[in-house]
């Protein structure tokens, strides 16, 4: 059966390198006579597997050696109440809000603390980022927050936000591993792994290490203490297992394509492909403004719900899935992680081309 092309926003499309070599070791993994899926996480052999998974996310990012990898559950949601509930020294936060998913992690922070809401874009439906050069920073807060790509509306900071010596907590969940990023600018870095890296279910959080507080935090459940993650390499309880195992895959994947300088030019000529056709075409049009355009995801409409619908069936029938727009923006959306082929992106301008041309009085 030919693959389709899947530009889902997430669970997303994974590199077929990886899958196939998952296939190959399902019954056996290493001569050990067993999957991956039923081995002990205690063992020396599945140790070797998140190890070298966590060296090889380290090297990939340059990540310094004063910052924690952990691989958690809970996905990136349940970082909306655990960063709070760890960090929260002073009760207070600071919010971006761009999108949907900066907008609950705000509600979600109002549990713990004082939240405020430094900028928004909800004006012109998150089309844009807002100028974060000279916020109305709290001199106490404990974090400002960001949502750095934003999956629904297909907006990226290109800049980071001024904040004044606070600490940066960013929601890397759709732009992950797309490009290089430094650091050491970040406080926390947290990312579900459904969309750039691997299955649902996993969420990996870089951590400076003096951000993992151990006073404090008699009222925060133990499994959702960063420390206690920490002291415990990840394994306190029984992790995503064969989860972790894919994401270790996608890495070294990663790392022989070239690193991460290699998947933001591969990443920047799919995105113009897509994005000139858009800027040429009289039929469709992107929903972004042009410095604010996403890398990972490409909304886009017609002006016409019924020629959106259209669209969007035709595209399925023609090997194209889930094209369809999120609920909250409507249109279409394309969504072109790292593992989304160029051909993939080629294909689908073809076919918008075809579709402009057979629509078009």
């Amino acid at each position: 059966m030919k693959r389709v092309y899947n530009f889902s926003a997430g669970p997303a499309v994974l590199p077929e390198e990886v899958l196939k070599e998952a296939a190959s070791e399902m019954l056996d993994y290493q001569n050990s006579g067993m999957s991956v899926m039923e081995m002990s996480h205690r063992t020396k052999l599945y140790e070797s597997i998140i190890k070298g998974a966590e060296q090889d996310l380290r090297d990939l990012m340059n990540i310094p050696n004063n910052y924690k990898v952990l691989f958690l559950q809970g996905g990136a949601s349940l970082q909306f109440a655990m960063v709070p509930m760890n960090i929260m020294k002073n009760k207070v936060g600071n919010y971006i809000i761009t999108g949907q998913w900066a907008k609950k992690a705000y509600q979600e922070g109002k549990k713990f603390g004082k939240v405020k809401a430094l900028a928004s874009s909800e004006d012109k439906v998150f089309s844009y980022i807002p100028d974060c050069s000279d916020l109305d920073i709290d001199s106490d807060a404990d974090y400002v927050w960001i949502c750095e790509n934003n999956t629904i509306y297909g907006t990226k900071f290109k800049e980071l936000p001024n904040t004044k010596g606070k600490i940066l907590v960013s929601d890397m969940s759709s732009c992950i591993l797309s490009e290089p990023v430094d650091v050491s600018k970040y406080g926390i870095i947290f990312a579900g792994v459904q969309k750039n890296i691997g299955p649902a279910g996993l969420v990996v959080v870089i951590i400076r290490e003096d951000l993992i507080y151990k006073e404090g935090l008699d009222n925060v459940p133990t499994m959702l203490q960063y420390t206690i993650h920490d002291e415990n390499e990840s394994l306190y309880n029984t992790p995503p297992t064969y989860g972790i195992y894919i994401c270790g895959k996608v890495f070294k994947w990663l790392k022989a394509l070239g690193g991460l300088e290699k998947m933001k030019e591969i990443n920047e000529k799919k995105a113009k492909i897509l994005y000139d056709y858009l800027d040429s075409s009289k039929m469709f049009k992107g929903t972004v403004v042009k410095k604010d355009r996403s890398l990972m995801n490409v909304p886009f409409v017609t002006g016409n719900e019924e020629l959106d619908a259209k669209f969007v069936k035709e595209s399925k029938a023609a090997g194209f899935e889930n094209l369809k727009g999120h609920r909250s923006v409507g249109g279409m959306r394309a969504s072109i992680y790292n593992a989304m082929p160029i051909e993939g992106v080629i294909a689908l301008v073809d076919f918008m081309k075809k579709f402009e041309k057979e629509n078009t009085l």
